[in-house]
């Protein structure tokens, strides 16, 4: 049961979140008097609709995305009317459907209201607004996980006391050697459950484990730690030994350091609002160098999906794959229910983060594929009032179409496979 109810909160926050990016060119173009006949999640078949006033609102079956539909799109070939370009070549023929089929749709008192009219500026915040949405989307969960719920950290309380000292280079074993020293820790008496206030008179931040950490390995000696126990402060003195340890920010290097002999007790702490712009800032490079990677991953995934191949726990993710991690994180027992909140709000925000670089790439049909070209104009407008020459007119979107064509097709392909790959092979959570 707990399966199948995080399958379907992922799937309709990830259907939430592509209602909220649609919305975000919504009202961008009804700002600037954009006519919009169509507002849908998702694509095919219309499951449901509802007119109101001017737009129809709706969702259709194949849950793959979602639109909204402005009238005038594509500008009018220069010197044409509705007929066909006397231009020639292996896609004028569609350019010229496209464009006809867009000119079909403005009723002649829309006409001031088509897409193409609006100055570039404006047609960069219609376009803009919804990859925008999705990162807006995506600050606030983060800061309702991260600020109101929590991140998991080491906190300041003693989990379990080491009863001897041993080299990180050292077998792994839960018994000491007999000529193992003791640690400095059960030398002095320190105990699970222990809270550490002080270290050397300093006062320690609560949950602040790693500066806790970085002070005792660079002290040396005899040292003054002040513990709370059951409810009374108390001063122990341990002397600590010089040891091997692992690196704290990398792990594999083995360094030279002091050893008290202590592991923290997890929990989850707030955080302020520096670690959600932290956060984010971390997501969005993580998720660029991912976009970046993409081509590379086609192989694996294609492996993964139709020739047996293991699945790369790393690579990218679907629709279908997200719910179901989603599902098996909700339903697995090892986790509290307020670990799973914080799971589900962080994935949510992860997959708005993706949509938000996604569709800002330039490449037709997406989002970016719109604001390119306006860019474009913007700046073939300044050069030429620079240069006293009369305005050039809207830069020719439609001319783009066989890259949308072309790109639309590689991203049906993709997600096919994805959605192969997410069900005979998905990925497993490592719990």
């Amino acid at each position: 049961m707990m399966f199948v109810l995080g399958i379907l909160l992922l799937f309709a926050g990830i259907m939430f979140s592509v209602a909220w990016h649609e919305l975000g060119h919504y009202l961008a173009a009804r700002k600037f008097g954009i006519k919009v006949p169509e507002f849908f999640v998702g694509f095919g078949k219309t499951l449901w609709s509802r007119q109101v006033g001017e737009t129809e609102f709706g969702v259709k079956l194949i849950p793959l995305g979602g639109y909204v539909r402005m009238i005038g799109m594509l500008p009018p070939a220069k010197g044409e009317t509705l007929g066909r370009s006397r231009r020639t070549g292996p896609f004028q023929g569609l350019i010229d459907d496209a464009r006809r089929q867009s000119a079909m749709d403005v009723r002649p008192e829309d006409a001031h209201r088509q897409f193409y009219t609006r100055a570039p500026w404006k047609r960069i915040v219609v376009m803009a607004a919804g990859p925008f949405q999705n990162l807006i989307l995506a600050v606030v969960l983060f800061a309702i996980a991260i600020m109101g719920i929590g991140v998991p950290t080491n906190s300041t309380t003693i989990a379990t006391v080491s009863e001897c000292v041993l080299p990180a280079s050292a077998p792994a074993t839960d018994v000491c050697p007999a000529d193992a020293p003791p640690s400095p820790a059960a030398a002095a008496g320190l105990r699970p459950g222990d809270k550490i206030v002080a270290f050397n008179g300093a006062p320690v931040v609560e949950n602040d484990w790693r500066a806790l950490q970085e002070a005792i390995r660079a002290a040396s000696g005899t040292v003054t730690i002040t513990v709370e126990r059951g409810g009374e402060r108390l001063d122990l003195t341990p002397t600590l030994i010089r040891t091997e340890a692992r690196d704290l920010d990398d792990p594999d290097r083995i360094v030279e350091a002091s050893f008290l002999g202590v592991t923290p007790v997890r929990t989850i702490a707030r955080q302020g609002p520096d670690a959600v712009v932290v956060a984010v800032g971390d997501v969005i490079v993580r998720t660029g160098q991912a976009i970046l990677n993409l081509p590379e991953r086609l192989p694996n995934l294609f492996g993964s999906a139709f020739l047996g191949a293991e699945r790369d726990q790393d690579g990218p993710v679907g629709i279908v794959g997200v719910s179901r991690i989603g599902g098996e994180f909700l339903a697995s027992a090892e986790f509290t229910a307020t670990q799973q909140v914080l799971f589900l709000f962080n994935l949510l925000a992860l997959v708005n983060i993706s949509l938000f670089m996604f569709n800002l790439l330039p490449l037709p049909p997406l989002d970016g594929g719109q604001i390119f070209p306006a860019l474009w104009e913007a700046v073939k407008k300044r050069i030429a009032r620079m240069r006293g020459r009369p305005d050039p007119g809207p830069v020719d979107a439609a001319k783009l179409l066989p890259i949308a064509y072309v790109v639309a097709l590689l991203f049906i392909g993709w997600s096919a496979i994805l959605l192969v790959a997410d069900v005979v092979n998905p990925i497993q959570l490592p719990f």
